[in-house]
Formats: C-alpha cells, sequence, structure tokens
C-alpha cells in the first residue's frame, strides 16, 4: 500500500529555515534525508521509527528527525514537524 505524504504548513516553514541556517556542507545532507523522508513514509511508515501517542511517530533520518501522523481512512501520512538531530556519542 501507498501512502500519500502531506506536509502541514507548519514543517515546511521548520525545514526552510533549517535550510536557510544550513552552511554548504550540511545541505546536500538535508536534501538527501529530505528525500529518504518522502520515500519511506510513502510506503513503510509503520516501520520506521519510533510510535507516540495515537497514530503518532517519531523516525530519525539524520541529520533530520520528523514527526509524523499516519492517517489511515485517507491513506496519508502528515509531517507535522521537522528538526535536526544530532546523534549522541556513546
Amino acid at each position: 500500500m501507498m501512502y500519500r505524504v502531506h506536509w502541514l504548513q507548519s514543517a515546511l516553514d521548520d525545514l526552510a529555515r533549517l535550510w536557510k541556517q544550513a552552511d554548504a556542507s550540511q545541505r546536500p545532507a538535508i536534501a538527501d534525508a529530505t528525500k529518504t523522508i518522502v520515500e519511506r513514509l510513502c510506503t513503510t511508515p509503520f516501520a520506521e521509527g519510533e510510535s507516540r501517542s495515537g497514530q503518532r511517530r517519531i523516525a530519525f533520518f539524520p541529520p533530520l528527525a520528523v514527526s509524523y501522523q499516519i492517517e489511515l481512512d485517507r491513506q496519508t501520512v502528515a509531517v507535522l514537524h521537522i528538526r535536526l538531530y544530532r546523534r549522541r556519542n556513546g
């Protein structure tokens, strides 16, 4: 089953802000992570990340973390929030 990925305006605003703040070395990683987010959420939204309340989930695609909600009745994944994610050492 394929899901349609819908980005809330607030998530698009998050992504635009991160892009503007990124330097030239960070932008390719952000672009690659964004592409991977869309590809994976279209095909395997339940297999990605960790569950939260309801149908909400969080997944990590370094350097980004994405919060999203799966809407089964509409076969849609709504991207709620994007932020930078830094792995912890140790």
